[in-house]
């Protein structure tokens, strides 16, 4: 194999003048800098920390203010006003020096072409958000909170961009606000170049992250990071949030929400909160920037594989949200398995335990962490399988519980009807439990 350059780049990842996108031959990888996985098309052109962070909704069309009161960080949605920044610029990744590229770059060039950014316009506003390519029939993910203007609105007009220019009508296949996901379908012949997909249950702290989307509006932003976090659980209010009465459900330490947000579009913090229910989420936490208008975009590994959907960014407060270095993305594994069901059926599953539950730290005298057990409901799955009240759950299939957030959230991860391990404290002792999960409605 011939070298582009000292930096590890093929030659062949680079087209030449005259012809165009289409790459020759896959050529041997040059030394895990770019693996055989980056050839074509590349587009040339001119461990768990103790607590879960508590979450308050945005709507996605709105860029918002942030104000605190007495905690850590607050966590917005992505999504981005379209009123307060805007663009049409192509999202192809540019690269006028090929003697001086590096792995981001063949990343960003690899990926390029399967993110797209999503415009929204409805009755309720209008937004931008990203998505990535699901497959060549043109299906494409997102979040849920992008597709509806974070549940304001069920009929808003669509259209996608792709890294060329194209402009394309899309339609919602499906959503899933308990995961805030969803399916677009474009109309169009394309050609669409699907993501490719990695396993983000083999993710290590510390890993290579690249976000890629359209933050504020500004299409094929590329932000590089870490892993900063992995089995992170986070509470995120949103407008789009499914009804939960009946279900799982309890207090995960925060009853009283310390933050205070102006959510715009005329509506006061208040009146916002007001309408909002909560979803809990697992997440990969990155420190690669992440701002409005990134939600629905890809985070890639060093190989330009998708480990996640971004969702969600923390701020300190006291102005509009915006990075900070704490980010939030929807595990890949997840996305894969909603994505795939909403294709299929237009709605996905999630598990239901059947208890209400509480901060095990919280309780009087607690020396440990975890999700107590404060009920059991008669008949469900957590009954069935011999949990009782009393119990602190401390494992939920092989992932740490720290408090009712976490295992809320573990629950929901799971498909409707599967069988979980759950490890809990009775009394001292530690158990081990099989569990076939409900489905929640």
């Amino acid at each position: 194999m011939t070298e582009n350059n000292d930096k590890g780049i093929p030659e062949y990842f680079f087209p030449k003048v005259g012809e165009g996108s289409t790459p020759p031959p896959a050529a041997p990888a040059a030394e895990q800098v770019i693996p055989e996985t980056f050839v074509g098309p590349a587009r040339v052109q001119a461990d768990k920390q103790s607590k879960a962070l508590p979450l308050v909704a945005v709507a996605v069309a709105a860029a918002l203010v942030g104000g605190i009161a007495g905690a850590g960080a607050a966590v917005f949605f992505t999504g981005q006003n379209s009123t307060t920044a805007s663009s049409s610029a192509v999202q192809g990744i540019t690269i006028n020096d090929t003697d001086e590229v590096n792995a981001v770059t063949a990343v960003a060039a690899k990926a390029s072409p399967s993110v797209v950014t999503i415009s929204v316009t409805g009755d309720a506003g209008a937004g931008t958000g990203s998505g990535v390519i699901l497959n060549e029939e043109g299906y494409v993910l997102t979040n849920n909170h992008v597709v509806t203007l974070d549940g304001a609105s069920n009929t808003a007009d669509i259209t996608v961009q792709d890294n060329e220019g194209n402009i394309y009508p899309a339609t919602i296949v499906g959503t899933d606000p308990t995961v805030d996901m969803a399916v677009l379908k474009i109309k169009g012949t394309g050609p669409f170049i699907p993501i490719e997909w990695a396993d983000s249950s083999k993710l290590n702290v510390g890993d290579l992250t690249i976000a890629l989307g359209a933050p504020l509006g500004l299409a094929g932003t590329v932000t590089t990071g870490i892993v900063s976090a992995l089995n992170r659980s986070i509470q995120v209010a949103s407008s789009a949030a499914p009804d939960s009465s009946g279900s799982d459900s309890g207090n995960s330490g925060e009853s009283e929400n310390p933050f205070n947000f102006d959510f715009g579009q005329g509506q006061t913090p208040s009146q916002r909160q007001s309408q909002s229910a909560a979803i809990s989420i697992p997440v990969i936490q990155t420190d690669a920037a992440i701002n409005p208008g990134n939600s629905g975009g890809a985070l890639l590994d060093s190989k330009g594989r998708l480990i996640g959907i971004n969702v969600a960014i923390a701020s300190a407060g006291g102005g509009e949200a915006g990075s900070i270095g704490v980010g939030f993305a929807l595990p890949s594994n997840l996305a894969k398995r909603v994505s795939t069901e909403l294709i299929q059926n237009q709605k996905a599953s999630h598990g239901l335990l059947g208890a209400q539950v509480s901060d095990a730290a919280a309780k009087d005298g607690s020396n440990a962490v975890g999700a107590y057990i404060e009920e059991v409901v008669d008949g469900g799955a957590a009954q069935k399988g011999g949990i009782k009240a009393g119990d602190i759950v401390t494992q939920f299939n092989g992932v740490r519980i720290t408090d009712a957030n976490d295992l809320t959230a573990q629950v929901r991860t799971a498909p409707g009807g599967s069988d979980a391990t759950v490890v809990i404290n009775r009394g001292g002792k530690t158990q081990t439990l099989k569990v076939q999960l409900g489905t929640l409605n």
